[in-house]
């Protein structure tokens, strides 16, 4: 009796996810007049970059780098961002919530301390100050709820608002980037992606990083279940007792809302085996999204990438 053989792929799940994400590049260079890349310096931004790199060689990034800087930020994720861009040749916009503040653009609110809320309009003011049509992100589907809800090409209104109700079909990775005046897309290659794969991709292109994604002491204290840095901008609470560990970051925002891990890992395959023992998610270790179920949803729907 004959047998038939098992089908095979000619390319590994990486490949396919990296072609997938290339092609959605050059879909916005295509479709758009005035895109941008968002980059924080972040694993899921570097990612982007290489991606970017790879859509447009031998030509440079036919678009500029945008960072919306908080000024609660990890010197190191600065050092590396503007270092990251010089290598690249690439135009690099920073936008700060301290001038936004400044300005009367964002308001921030006594006693917040966090200040990822005040991106929001912080970024909605760089977007209509640079008249862009789209802004390229790193968010995947996986981090968590609300943003597993969007589709790769996430349509905003002429407020910068998002309805996820009100989304376009994306049939056969067909994506509709039709836009009026004032609005303007939001677009996730890796979208598909999970955290295992970033760190994989990471790995087979052994591209740098910030030096916090790896195990390093660091003085913490234990708050919210959590281990949060101690800085300036975290004032410490009647009793608690500061701690310096081994520590690295999973996920990185505002320096005073991002928790740390205890963490032995040195190397990107170390942070590998240790994402593929992990039972939390990375936003798990995010102050201001453990405050409620809605939080990151409410975030973007008023404008947040």
């Amino acid at each position: 009796m004959e047998t038939t053989k098992p089908e095979t792929y000619p390319f590994s799940h990486l490949q396919m996810l990296e072609a997938e994400a290339i092609q959605i590049m050059r879909e916005v260079a295509a479709l758009f007049e005035r895109p941008t890349l968002m980059f924080s310096g972040g694993k899921d931004s570097i990612c982007l970059l290489r991606l970017a790199e790879k859509a447009f060689h031998p030509a440079r990034i036919p678009f500029p780098l945008l960072n919306i800087d908080t000024g609660h930020n990890f010197p190191e994720l600065i050092e590396f961002r503007d270092r990251r861009a010089q290598e690249l040749n690439a135009k690099l916009i920073v936008r700060t919530v301290e001038d936004a503040i400044a300005a009367g653009i964002a308001r921030p609110v006594p006693g917040e301390t966090s200040r990822n809320r005040l991106q929001i309009p912080t970024l909605l003011a760089a977007i209509e100050e640079f008249r862009f049509d789209c802004a390229i992100g790193g968010a995947r589907r996986d981090e968590e709820k609300a943003r597993a809800k969007e589709r790769v090409f996430s349509f905003r209104d002429a407020f910068g608002q998002w309805d996820p109700k009100n989304q376009r079909p994306e049939l056969w990775n067909l994506y509709n980037g039709h836009i009026h005046p004032d609005e303007h897309m939001r677009v996730f290659p890796l979208s598909n992606w999970t955290e295992m794969d970033v760190w994989q991709y990471i790995a087979r292109e052994s591209l740098e990083l910030p030096s916090i994604y790896f195990s390093h002491e660091r003085q913490v204290v234990r708050r919210d279940n959590q281990w949060l840095p101690v800085s300036d901008l975290l004032p410490l609470k009647k009793n608690e007792e500061p701690q310096t560990l081994n520590v690295r970051v999973r996920t990185i925002g505002d320096i005073s809302c991002t928790g740390c891990i205890t963490s032995e890992a040195a190397t990107v395959e170390d942070i590998i085996a240790e994402v593929a023992a992990a039972r939390v998610t990375e936003r798990g270790s995010r102050a201001d999204d453990k405050r409620s179920e809605a939080a990151m949803e409410d975030r973007k729907k008023e404008g947040y990438f």
